[in-house]
């Protein structure tokens, strides 16, 4: 392949904007997924840059199984089962709902939509979209459970959505529907793409547990999301139900597989790859859609203007009205559920429902229409323009409403941080006092480190009871505080000796690795 000079420089203005725009999200602290797709929608109408068209397939195959992947190993068990009646009514039911709506809405007032069309529409627009929602969400005080159904919703709304979504096609391009097909072809989907997670997983799993090299354990995490998602749409069930349920079953056991220099790889890997991926895919999207207006262009602004407002509106209204309904109608039913589940304070279904923003998972759906796909252009137009509304009007305002409407925030989260800590220090406590039988611990050793534990144990249990007469926590601070200006200064002498030529790189890397480890145990 030969770049002429115009290419080279098209290129380097596309890497300049990226990188401009991963900038300007840090520095603005706006949600970054707003940031990147109204720079790439600028970007396609700057003159001279190429026009980019991206096969059907690459954004379903090629970036999302490492995105759902990521997404749900991050995702903790634990609140899937504690949330899963409020993520089932979300994930399965509000997508039902919402593809259905959208559905009649669309097909009775747009031009030219069929029944066929109009749904797929709809289960493109379904899912939402957690790294928009979070990322603006953790910045204000809210329940850590408003975040784990935010987080629960998301990942299992997107499996559903896109089977949803299959089935749609299907029927749109044979050009008929069955009702006993579809239901048959949902449920085979659904089994079929969690039992092929599950054995990959298994597989990985073993082969995993006898490798102890944090480069190749964290490619193959990587590569995990492919590994369930590839033969599982090849067989003809769920790619995306099969990517996220290997990462909810690796993100259970990968603990007990790996050591700290491979978790902390394997997170900070994680965290760059999935920005940078969601910036690449809502830039190029941004990208494209110069070409997809222009093939629109037997329709007048003003129509796909209105279209689009009012697919948009009909989305974030279903929201609205369902999160609230089935959040008190089952527990005013069913003493069970409220006895189970105490009605939530009011204003937890309110910011729910306020946190539906769509994002990468419904622009690969859209794009991974077939090309030949009746009303293809128009659908990837609505749902780019339903993502830029869900941005807009509820990303910029999520933080300030949060803020209004004084939430209640829990402690929850902070007590077990407190009591996992505690229990680790006991656990040392009685292994040092196994170690010191043994006969070869020395004593002014096993003193010292009995009374770092200790202290860290007094600390912690201080926090957990909310009680500190001793000001344990005080001492603790300024105890890391000197820690921290002694470990400044131990990195700026090698970094010295390296400057002066006295070690290598690779002996200042290594330095460094051990006083960051020791750095990051710091918590101040």
């Amino acid at each position: 392949m030969h770049f002429s000079a115009h290419d080279e420089l098209s290129l380097l203005i596309l890497i300049a904007a990226l990188a401009a725009m991963l900038v300007a999200a840090s520095v603005g602290r706006l949600p970054p997924p707003l940031l990147f797709v109204t720079g790439g929608l600028l970007l396609g109408f700057v003159p001279g840059l190429p026009q980019i068209e991206l096969a059907p397939d690459i954004v379903l195959v090629a970036i999302l199984p490492p995105l759902l992947y990521s997404a749900a190993f991050f995702t903790g068990l634990r609140d899937l089962r504690a949330n899963l009646r409020p993520i089932t009514l979300l994930a399965i039911g509000l997508v039902a709902v919402t593809t259905c709506t959208v559905a009649l809405v669309s097909h009775a007032l747009i031009s030219g939509l069929s029944w066929g069309e109009a749904f797929t529409l709809g289960a493109v627009v379904s899912p939402t979209d957690a790294l928009a929602a979070t990322e603006v969400i953790r910045r204000v005080p809210v329940p850590r459970r408003v975040i784990s159904i935010i987080e629960g919703e998301s990942l299992v709304n997107d499996g559903f959505a896109l089977v949803v979504y299959k089935t749609a096609v299907g029927a749109a391009v044979a050009g008929t529907f069955s009702l006993w097909n579809a239901s048959w072809e949902l449920v085979v989907n659904i089994v079929g793409g969690i039992a092929v997670g599950l054995a990959v997983g298994y597989v990985v799993r073993q082969v995993r547990r006898r490798i102890d090299d944090a480069p190749t354990e964290v490619s193959l995490a990587f590569l995990s999301g492919y590994l369930a998602y590839l033969p599982a749409n090849a067989i003809g069930v769920s790619g995306v139900l099969a990517a996220v349920t290997i990462g909810v079953y690796m993100g259970w056991y990968t603990p007990q597989l790996t050591n700290g220099i491979t978790r902390i790889s394997g997170n900070a890997f994680w965290e760059i790859v999935t920005f940078f991926v969601n910036a690449l895919v809502f830039a190029l999207v941004g990208l494209q859609l110069h070409g997809i207006v222009d093939r629109l262009s037997g329709r007048s602004s003003s129509s796909l203007v209105a279209d689009a407002l009012l697919v948009s509106i009909v989305v974030i209204a279903t929201r609205i009205v369902w999160v609230p309904v089935f959040t008190y109608v089952p527990r005013l039913l069913f003493r069970s559920v409220r006895e189970k589940d105490p009605y939530p304070p009011w204003q937890a279904p309110l910011i729910i429902s306020w946190a539906g923003i769509r994002g990468a998972v419904s622009l690969a759906a859209a794009l991974a229409l077939p090309t030949d796909f009746p009303a293809r252009d128009l659908i990837v137009f609505l749902t780019f323009s339903v993502i830029v509304v869900t941005l807009l009007g509820q990303g910029l305002t999520l933080a300030p409403l949060v803020r209004m409407l004084h939430v209640p925030v829990d402690e929850g989260a902070d007590r077990e941080d407190a009591k996992a800590r505690i229990r680790a220090a006991e656990a040392a406590l009685e292994r040092l006092e196994e170690l010191e039988a043994e006969g070869w611990v020395r004593d002014d050793t096993a003193e010292r480190t009995r009374a770092q534990y200790r202290f860290r144990a007094n600390r912690f249990a201080a926090r957990y009871h909310g009680v500190d007469d001793e000001g344990v926590e005080e001492r603790s601070q300024q105890y890391q505080r000197l820690r921290r200006e002694l470990l400044e200064a131990e990195r700026q002498a090698v970094l010295h000796l390296r400057n002066e030529g006295a070690i290598t790189e690779e002996v200042m890397q290594r330095v460094q690795r051990d006083i960051d480890l020791e750095d990051l145990r710091l918590d101040v």
